[in-house]
C-alpha cells in the first residue's frame, strides 16, 4: 500500500514553494520515508534533530517515554522548544534519556533549509505551546437532535465559521485558523501565537456568532444551532495524526487550555459568551508586560474600526462594541464582575461575561451574549 508523503503538506505552505527545487523535493521525499519508518505508525515520536557537517541526526523515543517518571520537566522543555537544536544540546538530550533515546542518522545530499525539515519533524512529534488563544463553540441541546439534524447543525456552524473567516481576510485581518471538532461544536485557534493573532481570533468569534445569529433569525424549519462560546488563553500540546497511512493537514490540541474551556462552557448558559481569567505577554514601544483579560478586551475594542464595512448578513458593519459586563457604578459607569464558579470536580474557576453589539448600515443591530442581570451568580 503506497502512502502519501508529509512533503505534500509541507509543500503546500505558501513560503515553501520557492525553496522546494526538484533536487530538494527528491531529498526530502527520501528523508520523509526514513522518518516515517522511524515513527513506526505512531509507536515512536521524533523529539528533536540536529545537523553537523553533512549528517542529520534525529532523536526518536517511544511515545510513552514522554511521560516516564523523572522526564516530565525535561520533556515539556523539549516539546516547547525548537525542533532543530545545536549538536551539544542534542547529545545532552540523548545522554539524559539514556536507553530511551534512539538516534537516526542520515544525509540528504543537497542543502535544505532547516525550516523545511522542521516542518516535517513537527508532524512526527508533539509540540507544547505555552500560550495560545483558543475558542470553543458549543451547540446547545445538540445530543437531543436527530442524527440528520446534527449534521445540518454542524454544517450550518461550519458555514458561519468559513463566512466569518472570509470576511476577515477581505478586511486584511491576518488569521490562519485551525479547528477540531468536539462532537457538538469546535475548538478553533489561530496558528500564530502573537497578541495580534489572539485579537484576530476574538474578532473571528464575533463574526461567527453574528452570522449564526442572523441565520437563526431567518430560519423557519432548518435547525440552526443555538451557541454558547468560551474564549481563553493557555497552554496545550499539539500533534498531528494520519488517516490510514496518509497524513492530514489538521492539528489536534489537548491540554490545560482545552480543559479550562470545557469547564467554562459547561457552566455557560445558551447564548452566553464567557472569557477565562488569563494573562498574556504584550510587547510595545515601552517594552513587554503582562495583559490580563480586562485589558485584552479593551485593546481588542480599540481595533474594531478595521471591521467597519465588513458584511454580516448581507449588510455592512457600521460599529462594533465589545465589553465585559458588571454592576452599575456611580457616574453612569459600570464595574466588571469576575464570576467564581465551581466545576464538576469541585475546582474553583474564574470567568467573565462578555457582550458584543454590532450595528449595521441598513439592518437591525445584532446583540450577542447575555446581560449582566441575566447571568446567575
Amino acid at each position: 500500500m503506497r502512502r502519501s508523503s508529509w512533503l505534500d503538506v509541507v509543500g503546500a505552505q505558501a513560503d515553501a514553494e520557492a525553496a522546494l527545487t526538484p533536487a530538494v523535493r527528491q531529498a526530502l521525499t527520501r528523508l520523509d520515508d526514513q522518518l516515517f519508518e522511524a515513527w513506526n505508525l505512531g509507536d515512536n515520536i521524533i523529539l528533536a534533530w540536529t545537523s553537523e557537517a553533512a549528517e542529520l541526526r534525529f532523536l526518536v523515543v517511544r511515545h510513552y517515554a514522554i511521560i516516564e517518571a523523572g522526564h516530565g520537566a525535561l520533556m515539556n522543555s523539549v516539546l516547547a522548544g525548537a525542533k532543530h537544536v545545536p549538536p551539544a544540546q542534542f547529545t545532552l538530550l540523548c545522554d539524559t534519556l539514556g536507553a530511551a533515546a534512539q538516534v537516526v542518522r542520515t544525509s540528504v545530499g543537497v542543502p535544505v533549509e532547516p525550516r523545511l525539515i522542521d516542518s516535517m519533524v513537527t508532524r512526527y512529534g508533539v509540540s507544547l505551546v505555552r500560550s495560545r488563544a483558543v475558542l470553543l463553540l458549543d451547540a446547545v441541546g445538540f445530543s437531543l437532535r436527530t442524527p440528520l439534524e446534527q449534521v445540518a447543525m454542524l454544517n450550518s456552524l461550519s458555514y458561519s465559521i468559513n463566512s466569518a473567516y472570509s470576511q476577515l481576510l477581505s478586511g486584511d485581518v491576518a488569521i490562519n485558523f485551525a479547528r477540531t471538532t468536539t462532537g457538538d461544536g469546535f475548538y478553533i485557534w489561530n496558528r500564530a501565537t502573537t497578541p495580534e493573532a489572539s485579537i484576530a481570533l476574538y474578532e473571528l468569534m464575533m463574526l461567527i456568532l453574528a452570522d449564526n445569529a442572523i441565520a437563526a433569525s431567518k430560519a423557519t424549519r432548518f435547525p440552526v444551532p443555538q451557541l454558547r462560546a468560551a474564549f481563553h488563553v493557555g497552554e496545550h500540546y499539539e500533534f498531528y495524526q494520519v488517516e490510514a497511512l496518509n497524513p492530514t493537514t489538521f492539528a489536534y490540541i489537548v491540554g490545560q487550555v482545552t480543559i479550562d474551556l470545557s469547564r467554562l462552557i459547561e457552566k455557560a448558559l445558551p447564548g452566553q459568551i464567557v472569557l477565562g481569567d488569563f494573562s498574556i505577554d504584550w510587547a510595545g514601544k515601552a517594552g513587554q508586560w503582562r495583559v490580563d483579560t480586562l485589558e485584552f478586551v479593551e485593546r481588542t475594542a480599540s481595533t474594531m474600526d478595521r471591521l467597519k464595512g465588513l458584511v454580516v448578513g448581507g449588510d455592512p458593519i457600521e460599529q462594533i462594541r465589545c465589553y465585559l459586563t458588571g454592576e452599575a457604578a456611580p457616574g453612569g459607569r459600570f464595574n466588571v464582575t469576575r464570576y467564581e464558579t465551581r466545576d464538576k470536580h469541585g475546582l474553583l474557576r474564574s470567568a467573565y461575561n462578555a457582550k458584543i453589539n454590532i450595528h449595521r448600515r441598513h439592518a437591525a443591530p445584532i446583540f450577542l451574549g447575555l446581560r449582566h442581570k441575566d447571568v446567575p451568580r
